[in-house]
């Protein structure tokens, strides 16, 4: 059992790894990201990467599963307030091999709960080739020696990683008001704001992701969920952010319904984001609302048909609460000529 007092500045540990299908990446992105680059090997061939990739979200959540196995499992961990940074580095491709690397920079007992601490990690996944395909960065919170921080017993690695949807998956609820047309890099207004779509977050969902994912007791099991310090089953921060990727597809496929005929303009993929926050947990009957709003713009000088946009986004629950936010950027293309 690790504690926060055994993790020690500078220290590097690999993990297991991970054979990743085309079926997998299809799977996760069914639900969560259903990109033509991301679902179709076909249509990926004509898209900004030229072939089928996973999402950047599922190499997220593959890096999860990876920590879970290599360590949080067999720890105090008492979960993560958010993500200081993370950069998609490459694209991760059918029949890769992913593995993870997690390095301590950084240890500090908290001030306000005696007994626990907080650990900054740098995590890194790698493929085959040992190429970083992800950079992350992010605190994670331990519980002290002598503390009855500790994982409930059980066999929480029974399943694959792999995602497979409940039996009746909860809809991706479209906003009232109609949503705008695309637009191109050159249309786009910085402090345009957009409501994306809401998701009831039902015991079911929360499970089905954390098997494959986050397979931490109190996103599994309701019972050991009572005993933890959420109290109650609560969905992994992965999940939260899947979702709000969900969202951000339905709107997208609304803005290109609403340009009509034409050459409408496209999405690249996204370089990573920052500040992401879990301010509350996702309790299993959470209705999450998201938002997007444009921060800023800039154009690419690696890419002169394409240009940048910058996002902050939230997440707020039934009760007007915020539960998740983060600052993101992706691609654009520019209008032709």
């Amino acid at each position: 059992m690790l504690y926060f007092e055994d993790f020690i500045v500078g220290e590097t540990v690999d993990t297991g790894s991970i054979a990743v299908s085309e079926g997998d990446i299809v799977a996760f992105a069914s639900r969560f990201d259903a990109q033509d680059f991301h679902v179709d090997p076909e249509a990926a061939k004509t898209s900004f990467v030229g072939t089928l990739i996973a999402s950047g979200w599922h190499s997220c959540s593959l890096l999860m599963r990876l920590m879970a196995e290599s360590f949080l499992l067999n720890s105090a961990g008492m979960g993560a307030p958010g993500i200081e940074e993370v950069k998609w580095l490459r694209p991760v491709q059918p029949d890769d091999v992913l593995h993870g690397r997690r390095t301590v920079t950084e240890i500090k007992p908290s001030r306000s709960r005696p007994d626990m601490g907080l650990v900054r990690f740098r995590l890194e996944l790698l493929n085959q080739r040992d190429e970083p395909v992800l950079e992350q960065a992010n605190w994670i919170m331990f519980g002290r020696r002598g503390s009855d921080a500790a994982q409930a017993p059980g066999d929480w690695l029974a399943y694959p990683p792999r995602y497979i949807p409940p039996a009746l998956p909860s809809p991706i609820e479209p906003p009232q008001a109609p949503t705008e047309a695309a637009r191109f890099f050159e249309d786009i207004a910085i402090g345009q704001s957009f409501e994306l779509g809401s998701c009831v977050f039902t015991a079911q969902e929360i499970v089905a992701f954390a098997r494959a994912f986050d397979p931490q007791p109190f996103h599994m099991d309701e019972e050991a969920a009572r005993a933890s310090s959420f109290g109650q089953l609560a969905a992994s921060g992965w999940h939260t952010a899947s979702v709000w990727m969900a969202t951000m597809v339905t709107h997208r496929r609304r803005q290109l319904a609403a340009f009509g005929a034409g050459h409408a303009p496209r999405l690249g993929p996204s370089p990573g984001f920052r500040n992401l926050k879990w301010s509350r947990p996702v309790f299993a009957g959470d209705r999450i609302t998201y938002r997007s709003t444009v921060t800023d713009k800039r154009t690419s000088a690696s890419r002169p048909q394409w240009g940048l946009f910058f996002h902050h986004n939230t997440g707020v629950n039934q009760d007007g609460n915020e539960v998740f936010s983060f600052d993101g950027c992706v691609f654009v293309e520019r209008k032709p000529g």
